[in-house]
């Protein structure tokens, strides 16, 4: 499924909004079938399942789910595309990865709940301000 994201490339101008989305529909496919693909690239099995991970991506495909401007969502599936490039070609590591997505960070922060029971007023203050 990686090979497929490579070969796939946004049109300049969509012609309408039925044509921009069914390019969204096939991005979001794409993404959701190369998802098991990355988390075994960047072994993020610890952090996040592939599920979890489908998740993140949903949410992230229907934040913008109210935009009707053609350019405006061939402007975000161009977005969308770059990002997958940097995954596919290693222009991103793996803590880029996890600190990006939200479901990461807050298996992050369950992780660090456990590990701050003992300390000091002044560590978990310092935890809660730079855990967000």
């Amino acid at each position: 499924m990686v090979h497929m994201a490579r070969n796939m490339r946004v049109p300049q101008n969509s012609a309408s909004l039925a044509e921009t989305k069914k390019m969204t529909l096939e991005f979001f496919r794409m993404c959701c079938r190369s998802v098991p693909e990355y988390v075994e690239i960047y072994n993020l099995y610890d952090i996040i399942s592939p599920s979890k991970l489908r998740s993140v991506v949903t949410a992230e495909v229907r934040k913008n789910s109210n935009v009707t401007n053609p350019k405006v969502i061939d402007m975000l599936l161009f977005k969308g595309m770059e990002e997958v490039t940097n995954c596919v070609d290693h222009s991103k590591q793996r803590h880029h990865l996890v600190g990006k997505y939200p479901l990461a960070n807050q298996g992050l922060e369950e992780e660090l709940g456990h590990k701050d029971q003992g300390s000091s007023n002044s560590m978990k203050n310092f935890y809660s301000i730079n855990y967000f």
